[in-house]
């Protein structure tokens, strides 16, 4: 019961101190209302309960340890000691960071040290700072003096017998134990993952108010496990961006089409499970599993070679619907995820679009309600609002509402929404542990892999959806986007290279499609990061936007690139090339084209080529664009370049 006391009083001079720098930064957050501040602190109790519980750790396990030498004065005092010292320098970091953030527009991360390790002037800084600020200073040290007012020692002087002592401490020890490891992870149930910085965004109208939200002690704990990304010098500015540039500036007096934009991100659909890419596969017998997707292909617009950014789920959703690639981590859970950024929503939304998010899983699972709302997605639809609206019979018991309850849901969600709308949907059931629901046991073909038979069951899924959207008004003016998050269980040769791993369908189509456009199969590659732009090509979007990708939809251009990020090794493609390069030198060249397996390592031979110079070339400028612009916050098409 002192333990917890101790926390209550440094969980309330956190939420003191978030008051405090709201107060002092106030001209930041101009249009900030009472009903939104409050839940903007209720959100960062999260975050506080987190970066105390760490903090605390030694403290509270000295306090709870089920043994009577607990009583003793000095194992008491030195249990004090180590709760007041951590969350001083708690206290401390947080009270700094409420100037420095003023500049920085960021909570302080690991990345702090780093970028500041050869400045040997942070100490006169850090004087100048204590006085120039004096009203944080006094408030730092009266938030250090409450905190040893308030917290005191424990002083178990119940005497008990031996036997129920040692019971009843060991139930309370084991107890509290698995509710720290809840509330160190943000959340509970194996589908939660550890909270972020990114997950702030989840609480916010606009990033920079994740300032408020976070503090910077769990911001900097946190950030040591994302990677930190060095400052790239590869070109100046002015080469850099004649090589390549985010910066879509669109031509002038253009007539934009507002159709409908409908975005499905399938779960871990690899392009090997289709029959409509793989005809010669098992000498042609193979007929995959996927028979919707595969007629879905064959009246829309696909590509011979089209990739994911990444091999995880959390990658995919910056890529398809902000067009930002998966360096190095995830953008996600990088220090830098509070960044600005944009998307087909947020640009859309500027015109007169409504926009929505849905992902049946809970919400919060993966971060994805977080960044839909960063993204600029003005509705979020998640397990707790399909429940809300239906009932809790449809949930898998592991992840998520099953995919063909929840994409009819999604259908008549979007029925209810006003024109034009833009949309992306998420699915779940093709996800370990692979399971369908019981009436569907023996329909599906289960092939030779356990996804196999999920695969079958979400594109039957996927084929009632459209089923209901062709009788609604809206499905004749609607583009539909479908790719997938990543591959996952792979069998054939050719899919199991570091080229087979990333791809993934990437389908445009609309029924109001030209005849001529209807099964066209694109030869050069694409990439997730490409649908932002071709989306907005297509819609014939008229402002300047941001965008790491290129048109690949209605623009042809005589060389194409697609790139991801493999294991440390940055990979570009062409449309028969595959070039690996780690940053300092070419590892790799593959002609794909002609060696399917990728065994012929051409790196030798084509070290010197002009081909494969133009390719790293565009390549080092592509990655020194999103290094440098993640560091410096420049992800959005206003964003200065000074």
């Amino acid at each position: 019961m002192v333990a917890l006391c101790n926390f209550i009083v440094v969980l309330c001079l956190y939420s003191a101190a978030r008051v405090f720098f709201y107060l002092i930064t106030k001209s930041l957050y101009a249009d900030m209302t009472f009903n939104h501040f409050v839940e903007l602190m209720i959100g960062g109790m999260r975050f506080d309960i987190t970066a105390i519980l760490y903090l605390s750790s030694v403290y509270l396990l000295l306090a709870l340890l089920p043994f009577e030498f607990r009583n003793n004065d000095r194992y008491q005092s030195v249990a004090k000691w180590l709760f007041w010292i951590p969350n001083m320098i708690g206290i401390a970091v947080n009270c700094i960071d409420m100037v420095y953030v003023q500049f920085s527009d960021r909570r302080t991360t690991i990345a702090f040290f780093s970028e500041f390790a050869n400045d040997d002037n942070l100490g006169l800084v850090f004087i100048n700072g204590v006085v120039q600020y004096w009203y944080v200073t006094l408030f730092a040290i009266a938030s250090c003096l409450v905190l040893v007012v308030l917290t005191r020692r424990w002083e178990t002087r119940v005497v008990l017998q031996k036997t129920w002592y040692y019971a009843i401490h060991t139930v309370v020890f084991l107890v509290c134990v698995y509710l720290i490891v809840i509330g160190i992870r943000g959340g509970f149930g194996k589908y939660t993952r550890p909270i972020t910085l990114s997950n702030a965004l989840q609480y916010t109208n606009h990033p920079n108010e994740t300032n408020i939200v976070l503090n910077t002690p769990f911001s900097i704990m946190r950030s040591t496990e994302s990677n930190t990304f060095p400052r790239l010098n590869y070109f100046e500015s002015d080469e850099l961006d004649s090589i390549m540039s985010p910066i879509h500036i669109r031509p002038d007096n253009i007539k934009m089409r507002y159709d409908n934009v409908v975005v499905i991100i399938l779960e871990s659909f690899s392009k090997e499970y289709m029959g409509y890419f793989n005809s010669d596969l098992d000498s042609g017998t193979y007929k995959g599993y996927t028979p919707f997707l595969d007629s879905l292909a064959s009246v829309g617009i696909t590509y011979d070679l089209s990739l994911a950014s990444g091999r995880k789920s959390i990658d995919a959703m910056p890529s398809v619907l902000s067009s930002i690639p998966m360096i190095i981590s995830p953008y996600i859970v990088t220090p830098y995820s509070t960044n600005d950024v944009s998307s087909i929503a947020a640009c859309l939304k500027q015109e007169g679009y409504s926009t929505a998010f849905f992902h049946g899983a809970p919400n919060g699972s993966m971060g994805f309600q977080a960044y839909a709302r960063s993204a600029g997605f003005e509705r979020y639809f998640g397990k707790s609002e399909y429940e809300q609206t239906i009932g809790t019979n449809d949930f898998d018991g592991v992840w998520a509402i099953w995919d063909e309850e929840f994409l009819q849901y999604y259908g008549r969600e979007m029925t209810k929404m006003q024109e034009p709308f833009m949309t992306a949907v998420f699915t779940a059931s093709s996800h370990h542990p692979f399971q369908i629901p019981a009436r569907y046991e023996g329909v599906f073909d289960k092939g030779t892999l356990p996804i196999h038979q999920c695969i079958g069951y979400s594109d039957n899924a996927l084929r009632k959806f459209f089923d209901y959207a062709r009788t609604q008004s809206w499905f004749e003016r609607t583009l539909f986007v479908i790719t997938a998050d990543h591959t996952n269980q792979l069998q054939h040769v050719e899919y199991t290279n570091d080229k087979g791993i990333y791809e993934v369908p990437i389908i445009f189509y609309s029924a109001s499609m030209p005849a001529e456009y209807k099964g066209l199969i694109h030869r050069e590659p694409v990439s997730q990061t490409d649908i932002m732009p071709s989306v907005l090509s297509y819609l014939n979007y008229p402002n300047t936007y941001f965008a790491y990708g290129q048109d690949a939809l209605t623009q042809n251009k005589d060389v194409r690139y697609a790139i991801n990020y493999n294991s440390g090794v940055y990979q570009i493609f062409s449309d028969s090339l595959l070039v690996q390069y780690d940053g300092e030198e070419v590892k790799g060249v593959w002609n794909f084209k002609h060696d399917r397996l990728l065994k012929k390592n051409l790196a030798d031979e084509q070290q010197d080529s002009k081909v494969i110079t133009d390719m790293v070339k565009y390549l080092q400028a592509y990655i020194q664009q999103y290094t440098n612009r993640l560091i410096d916050n420049r992800m959005t098409a206003n964003a200065s370049d000074e």
